[in-house]
């Protein structure tokens, strides 16, 4: 194995690595690389959930530092085997280790550009108003956190996707095939990614209830519609 082939002990060679450094990675089966992406991602994404989490609580920055990078390992695995069928289907020809490594890497990328964005996290939960118990679900600043810390995350998550289109093109030798690939893995993120999200509630909590790991009416509602009465929320009010 040469130098070149290994996988980087930094986030910048991990960053700047070029497409087909990235496919001699996943092609290698090392070991390495899964501790790297996963060290990233625990950092990087716990980082961001701990900033997220203390408009809350110190006791809810805490939870939300270990729930969001369970949330996007949750998302890789799930995504993984989801999209070691799909790409095929597509043109692409991929085994599920090789579309796991592939999602890894994804989140990896997603989970430092999260890492990189919790100091603008934690300076706009800074400079919002403090949680009291006068601050309810229908609270525009509620909304306002809720809508800003998840478009981060989205935008991260979408970051990440686009940072491995080169080595999908060069993959597949079609730009046509590596679109539709990455269209249906962003899809599969999305669905599969805000339905965990939802379940383990890395966001914030509302004022009158406990802090909690896991909230007893986890499985009631969904994403979109919170995502969306939030917005209507912050709009009408």
């Amino acid at each position: 194995m040469t130098a070149a082939s290994e996988v980087p002990k930094s986030i910048g060679g991990f960053l700047r690595a070029k497409p087909e450094r990235y496919r001699e990675w996943m092609l290698r089966r090392q070991r390495n690389l899964v501790g790297f992406c996963v060290v990233a991602i625990v950092v990087g994404a716990g980082s961001y959930g701990a900033a997220m989490g203390c408009w809350r609580a110190p006791l809810q920055a805490f939870y939300t530092g270990i729930k969001l990078p369970l949330v996007i390992l949750l998302t890789t695995l799930g995504n993984g085997l989801l999209n070691g069928m799909l790409a095929p289907l597509l043109g692409l020809n991929v085994t599920f280790r090789q579309s796991l490594a592939v999602v890894l890497m994804s989140f990896a990328v997603a989970a430092m550009v999260l890492g990189a964005l919790s100091p603008v996290a934690l300076f706009i939960v800074w400079n919002t108003p403090p949680l009291a118990a006068g601050t309810t679900i229908s609270s525009p600043e509620y909304a306002l956190l809720q809508l800003t810390l998840a478009v981060f995350v989205a935008l991260a998550g979408v970051m990440g996707n686009l940072r491995l289109v080169p080595l999908l093109r060069q993959w597949a030798g079609s730009a046509a095939v590596a679109r539709n690939v990455l269209l249906a893995w962003l899809a599969g993120n999305l669905f599969l990614g805000s339905q965990i999200c939802w379940v383990l509630r890395p966001f914030i909590w509302e004022a009158n209830h406990p802090v909690e790991f896991i909230g007893q009416n986890c499985f009631q509602g969904s994403f979109f519609e919170t995502i969306f009465n939030a917005m209507c929320r912050l709009i009408f009010s």
